[in-house]
């Protein structure tokens, strides 16, 4: 599958992949930062989300073999590679499954154990968007409230909404299929070794990763970094850009 993207700067190629819901633009200031520090920065939609086709398969082995195959068409050697959240699970997938294509490897809060369900509440919200009825934003967040309190949440949601036709609005995401094969997203990645050095940033206020996690990484990975980004929550890399890119950049320059 081609998958759509977003390309800044020149330099060391840095590959940027969203987590479940995302899209490529919401990391469009993170990338204008590190393409200001010599990186050529792309930021992928990953299949069913943003731009990228929808299909009806959706798991993360066809994930790591879309972004391999977007390391191919692209010539891109040796990269860095980002993930948060799903798209960090898609690149602990991608080095079980292709070893040493990645110069390194940056995972944002996520572990590669199995986490249970646990976006019922969002998908609720969002079949019960009627696009038939709704005309705006506003109205879509009204009928969103009644499943989702937090704003931030409603807020990401919403910039998944976009005019499909002059008067039908729609999602950018595959819905049907996420939420038939929601429970891909949780599955555990099955163990490997990797050599890759790797940093596993966590947000403090997050409990996506916990002391077993960290047990679990360092035995996959030997040569591992872990950072802990104060204050932050698993929207670390929106919650605390600053810190974040600093992070990020020490690492890979290191």
């Amino acid at each position: 599958m081609k998958l759509a993207y977003r390309e800044f700067g020149n330099g060391t190629p840095l590959v940027i992949l969203h987590g479940l819901f995302g899209q490529s633009d919401n990391w469009n200031s993170l990338a204008k930062t590190f393409s200001e520090q010599g990186f050529r920065v792309f930021t992928v939609d990953l299949r069913n989300h943003g731009l990228s086709p929808h299909s009806e398969e959706w798991n993360y082995p066809m994930m790591a073999k879309d972004l391999k195959t977007f390391l191919e068409d692209h010539r891109l050697e040796q990269p860095v590679l980002l993930g948060h959240s799903m798209g960090g699970k898609v690149l602990l997938f991608f080095e079980l499954n292709y070893p040493g294509l990645a110069a390194k490897l940056i995972i944002a809060d996520i572990a590669a154990r199995a986490y249970p369900p646990h976006h019922q509440q969002v998908i609720k919200a969002l079949k019960a968007v009627n696009f038939n009825e709704i005309k705006s934003r506003k109205e879509a967040e009204a009928v969103m409230l009644n499943y989702l309190d937090d704003f931030g949440t409603r807020q990401f949601l919403l910039k998944n909404i976009y005019w499909k036709e002059s008067d039908c609005m729609d999602w950018r995401f595959n819905l049907d299929v996420i939420s038939r094969e929601i429970e891909n997203i949780g599955i555990e990645v099955p163990d490997f070794k990797s050599q890759t050095p790797t940093l596993v940033l966590k947000g403090e206020k997050s409990d996506y990763i916990n002391e077993k996690d960290v047990a679990d990484f360092n035995a996959r990975f030997s040569k591992l970094e872990l950072n802990s980004i104060a204050g932050a929550g698993h929207w670390l890399h929106a919650e605390k850009p600053k810190e974040f890119s600093e992070a990020v950049l020490g690492f890979i320059k290191a």
